[in-house]
């Protein structure tokens, strides 16, 4: 899951389409906290780019950075970890300069990514730098664009281009894209799986209208867009500088499925997604899992609950209409640091327990003597529902009960959402009562899948009853055809991100001389993910050390042993550079 962001002004003087696109980026922060990017296209064509790892924030020096990106249209992009590295030359907006000069922003998952890669180095003949799906569709687009044999083009191109290109690609997306000088496209996958929504307003300069797509309404309404429309499954939008919106069916529509993860956790609960309002989905959630808690709690159970927490902030609004709907008070027991990263996306248990810890303060007031019930979003791995379980008895709390707004995940999700593979969700072939028994609590209570549908399907616009969703996580049923071929496919890239972020810190560590003994084993001897989803080190072998930062080899052979001949050694093309210089775009953040 990213946050995607297109801006392009009526007026083709302006120079302001960056300042837009950063505005609307702190709007959508937490769809992406990996990596931000801007590309920006002024007069002549020329684009103008800045992008890193971090937060908005840090990549835009809390937007000094801004002002060196001039232009009247732009794309912006936030990164959350899916397939693939935390590399900085993977963070987006991606750019190829053939044919025409295209930048693209990418929120989703192509699942048939290792045939697409096959394709375009045996039969497109171009070359892909990154293990980034974005990377993928930017250059199978590029590539039919180039059927035309044009020196320009115009919209008829560009949605025949689309239409070849959906042939290939298989899996969700909703992207923006860029053609230098021309203009700006926004398109969604067939399936509607992925969101995105375009709005307008007045020019500021008192004539014509200037558009922005989003990932959420949120951004738009912020940035004094008033009319929104979703971009519908299979459907994209040409908008040609200083005319009105194109649409077309560039592929028939599939189905109308959301992910309906977009309702239990990642979006703002002020944003509208395809006519659904998130927090009024959050309250049907609430409500609906009160019926579940009375049902699986015995009446004594019930009686002796003394007040009803929400773990922060996603879980709120649910906890409010549960208390509601059981008569007990709501307290907000925990208070949550906001300025951390999301624990279940760190490449550890120990991390993520430790970041549980940063992340969440219980109020000992609040807990000591009670008996509590906790309403939480959704259970992945189980670390961060271990912990919060045992800080509550910790601050006094007699019992806890474990509720969750979403059914037990059992399966990996592939659209984008890195949330774990399934040997790594604790809901993988375990029922409530283990799971209780692991995270420590009393009981544990899930929402059912039926009731999860119904609380957001009776928001819909369209026919209620026929509104489907993407539940594959709870179920293991897709909305899309998957080969069992690209889970082996998906493990393999999530293990090699896991092994690289760790390897870096453990490096990193070293070389700054803080490192403990774990992390000295690990640059020592390379690491290996165990049974557990773990980065650990290896048994056997060595990295080949190189100057980090400028420090030489000397400070790292004080801390650890230099490889030997014959040992296994985690390569070069393994361990990539974190920060490189973009090879295809001149990039502000790479200088400073």
């Amino acid at each position: 899951m990213c946050g995607i962001i297109g801006v392009i002004h009526a007026d083709p003087k302006s120079q302001s389409a960056a300042v837009e696109i950063h505005d609307a980026l702190y709007l959508l922060q937490h769809r992406g906290q990996d990596a931000a990017g801007i590309v920006s296209c002024s007069s002549g064509g020329r684009f103008h780019q800045c992008k890193g790892n971090g937060m908005a924030s840090k990549v835009f020096h809390d937007g000094a950075r801004v002002t060196e990106l001039p232009g009247f249209m732009g794309l912006g992009h936030l990164r959350y970890p899916t397939a693939g590295s935390s590399a900085n030359a993977e963070a987006q907006p991606f750019y190829v300069n053939s044919p025409y000069g295209i930048c693209l922003t990418h929120n989703g998952n192509l699942i048939n990514a290792p045939e697409l890669r096959q394709f375009l180095d045996q039969e497109a003949h171009r070359h892909i730098n990154t293990e980034s799906d974005s990377e993928l569709m930017l250059n199978i687009f590029a590539n039919e664009l180039n059927e035309t044999g044009k020196a320009r083009v115009n919209y008829v191109d560009c949605f025949a281009a689309l239409e070849r290109m959906y042939k290939r690609c298989v899996g969700g997306w909703a992207c923006t894209s860029m053609i230098a000088g021309y203009g700006l496209i926004g398109f969604r996958d067939p399936y509607g799986i992925r969101p995105i929504v375009l709005g307008s307003k007045p020019s500021e300069s008192g004539t014509g209208t200037d558009y922005m797509m989003a990932s959420e309404s949120v951004a738009l309404v912020q940035c004094g867009y008033k009319t929104f429309q979703d971009i519908l499954p299979g459907q994209a939008v040409i908008i040609e500088k200083g005319k009105d919106p194109v649409f077309q069916q560039v592929h028939p529509a599939i189905s109308y499925t959301p992910d309906i993860f977009e309702y239990v956790y990642f979006a703002r609960p002020d944003s509208i997604i395809d006519g659904i309002d998130v927090d009024e989905s959050r309250r049907n959630m609430g409500f609906k899992l009160a019926e579940t808690i009375k049902r699986q709690l015995t009446p004594a159970q019930l009686a002796e609950v003394d007040v009803v927490m929400p773990i922060p902030e996603t879980a709120i609004t649910s906890a409010v209409c549960v208390a509601e709907a059981l008569g007990k008070p709501y307290y907000q027991g925990f208070v949550k640091n906001r300025y951390i990263f999301r624990t279940f996306i760190m490449p550890s248990q120990k991390l993520r327990q430790k970041g549980v810890r940063a992340k969440l303060n219980p109020m000992r007031k609040k807990f000591e003597d009670k008996n509590v019930l906790l309403v939480d979003d959704s259970i992945v791995r189980g670390t961060t529902s271990r912990e919060i379980v045992l800080m509550a008895r910790e601050a006094g709390a007699k019992k806890v009960y474990f509720t969750s707004c979403a059914p037990p995940i059992t399966n990996a999700h592939i659209y984008g959402i890195d949330l774990a593979s399934s040997s790594e969700l604790i809901a993988h072939h375990r029922e409530p009562a283990a799971i209780a028994k692991i995270i420590g609590a009393d009981d544990v209570i899930f929402q059912n899948l039926a009731d999860l549908v119904e609380s957001c399907a009776s928001l819909s616009p369209r026919e209620p009853s026929k509104q489907k969703f993407e539940v594959g996580v709870f179920c293991g049923k897709y909305v899309t055809p998957v080969d069992d071929d690209y889970f082996e496919h998906l493990e393999r890239i999530r293990g090699e991100s896991r092994k690289m972020k760790v390897m870096e810190s453990a490096r990193e560590a070293v070389v700054h001389g803080v490192a403990d003994p774990q992390q000295i084993r690990m640059a020592a001897k390379g690491v290996e993910v165990d049974q557990h989803g773990n980065v650990i080190p290896a048994e056997s072998g060595s990295p080949e050390w190189g100057p980090l930062n400028g420090v030489g080899n000397a400070l790292v052979e004080e801390k650890v042993a230099r490889p030997t001949e014959g040992t296994e050694r985690m390569t070069s093309e393994d361990l990539r550079i974190k920060m490189s210089q973009d090879i295809s775009l001149h990039n502000l953040n790479d200088h400073y």
